[in-house]
């Protein structure tokens, strides 16, 4: 059966995070909030939105359910005694201030515009990520100009289910019209890539990363079908796997 789609995860398998600094992100956070009328201490809210975070941490973690940043912010607010809701614009506002610092430091991995280039010619290729807040990746793509190489972008916020939940893959894999063994997904994390995609039954490649080693991959006991270094040699592994009867 040939190969009729690829899949890649986004953070750290075609995009790399150089110099990010998470307190930075976590004060601005705290000044946009009190400029949109949430005045309170900043040690006090901080405290309450690490509270709210390792409670849905969770819930992300263990049931693969995903929970928007705006969930953990609101509720860090109202422990706070403040009304606001998830919906609150004002909490947007002050999201997409925390995370304007991650996006720009986010930079394309090196052979990745080359290697999408060159899979779309081929392919119908998607894009699953996890992440909390969705504008974050859609403006990622964007400022990296690769968002024109997706004919689908699925993200856990915009559907409730994380890697390595079958759903996730499911879904991508639904909007792409290929069935799960037409598609090969290719990411940089041994659990919610590597063995996600594997029981939803697609191939898998696996890239080492800034995020995660081979090292990482050995001890979690994962074995993609390949492993790739350099993003450049993907093409050929493709074919490689698809050459042979799974």
């Amino acid at each position: 059966m040939p190969c009729r789609a690829v899949i890649f995860d986004c953070i750290g398998t075609l995009v790399n995070c150089r110099g990010y600094n998470m307190a930075d992100s976590e004060a601005k956070l705290y000044s946009a909030l009190t400029a949109e009328g949430f005045e309170t201490e900043k040690d006090k809210f901080l405290e309450a939105y690490g509270e709210a975070h390792q409670k849905y941490h969770r819930i992300r973690y263990e049931q693969f359910r995903e929970v928007t940043n705006a969930v953990w912010v609101s509720e860090a607010l109202c422990n706070l005694g403040f009304k606001v809701v998830p919906e609150d614009r004002r909490v947007k506002t002050a999201l997409n201030i925390f995370f304007q610092d991650f996006i720009d430091t986010l930079e394309l991995r090196e052979g990745a515009k080359q290697l999408l280039k060159q899979t779309i010619k081929q392919y119908r290729v998607g894009l699953i990520s996890n992440f909390t807040h969705a504008p974050v990746i859609h403006k990622s793509l964007r400022k990296t100009n690769i968002h024109n190489y997706f004919n689908a972008v699925v993200i856990s916020e915009e559907v409730e289910w994380r890697k390595p939940s079958r759903r996730i893959f499911r879904e991508a894999l639904n909007r792409l019209q290929v069935q799960a063994h037409e598609a090969v997904f290719i990411g940089d994390s041994p659990l919610e890539d590597i063995k996600g995609a594997k029981e939803a039954g697609l191939r898998t490649i696996f890239v080492p990363s800034q995020f995660n080693s081979l090292n990482d991959l050995v001890q979690s006991r994962q074995n993609p079908d390949e492993i790739v270094e350099k993003l450049e040699n993907i093409p050929q592994k493709i074919g490689q796997i698809f050459a042979v009867d799974p």
